[in-house]
């Protein structure tokens, strides 16, 4: 994995010697990860377009496809012009003495959910976020198949571009945010429902969020479940399509991290399942702890 470090362009110096990235900048690199992660789509949906393709299992026994390997190198070869390290899934090698100096970094699933791309169910995920000092600065997340953007964090607030049938090409999205804020619905979205939505997982279901629905269900007169592949659970929070998330099972941090800026943005949560803590990156130990989107 390649790494471009430019020295401080972009970057604004606090007075204990750490670094921010200004203003100007946050809207350049935004606007940087959204084409990113589209091309990084263009490249996945290639590969899932084919009758057949190759699956490799990696060391933890997770699927690898040629997806993920061409997904990954376009955003890092997209990324990598600003002056900030990347943590990528298909990179993540990078010992926790270099990482740890980090002020800022990318943290990249360059396809989220390959046992859902594998099933060809569409639930899956091109997830890019932008990490300062341990927190989500912004997310960034498309889903090819249903060719929805969504993006955010506590500014510019959360937002999606392609919601319920609307689609955008690449070339399409402007070289302005404010411009492209425009063309989009800000999170929440007006959603009607009846009853209370939890998110859970389709492929790594636990007893623990079992028993977590059914005391819900004790609680709650209406209460609708709904399983779904990938970060596209924190993004139906994110939107107002359900209500809760809670992941009682593990996830990485490249899982999350895109998915927490955009919720946040929309004003929602991603805490630690036992603390009560806003979920944090860059840690020594990559796997996360149970966390819920509330």
């Amino acid at each position: 994995m390649s790494v471009c470090c430019q020295g401080n362009a972009g970057f604004v110096k606090k007075p204990e010697g750490r670094r921010v990235v200004d203003d100007k900048s946050l809207k350049e690199y935004l606007l940087i990860a959204v084409r990113a992660s589209m091309m990084a789509a263009s490249a996945i949906m290639d590969v899932y377009s084919r009758a057949d393709f190759n699956v490799d299992m990696k060391s933890d026994n997770s699927p690898l496809t040629d997806a993920d390997r061409k997904a990954h190198q376009i955003i890092v070869d997209a990324l990598s012009p600003t002056p900030i390290p990347i943590l990528s899934e298909e990179g993540r090698d990078i010992p926790y003495g270099e990482r740890k100096g980090w002020d800022q970094l990318w943290i990249v699933d360059p396809l989220d959910g390959t046992k859902e791309f594998i099933k060809r169910n569409g639930e899956f995920t091109v997830n890019i976020a932008l990490i300062q000092e341990g927190n989500p600065v912004f997310g960034v997340i498309y889903a090819p198949v249903l060719k929805r953007l969504y993006f955010g964090g506590r500014n510019p607030g959360g937002w999606n571009l392609g919601a319920y049938g609307c689609t955008r090409e690449m070339e399409e999205i402007p070289d302005d945010l404010g411009e492209l804020i425009q063309q989009c619905e800000k999170l929440p979205l007006t959603v009607s429902r009846s009853s209370y939505v939890i998110m859970g997982s389709r492929s790594h279901a636990t007893p623990e969020l079992a028993a977590f629905v059914e005391k819900k269900r004790k609680e709650v007169d209406a209460v609708e479940f709904i399983s779904a592949g990938s970060s596209l659970k924190i993004c139906r929070v994110a939107e107002g399509a359900a209500d809760i998330y809670p992941r009682l099972g593990p996830t990485m941090e490249w899982d999350t991290a895109a998915g927490q800026g955009i919720a946040e943005g929309a004003g929602r949560s991603v805490t630690v399942w036992e603390t009560h803590e806003p979920l944090m990156y860059n840690r020594e130990n990559l796997l996360n702890p149970w966390f819920v989107v509330q």
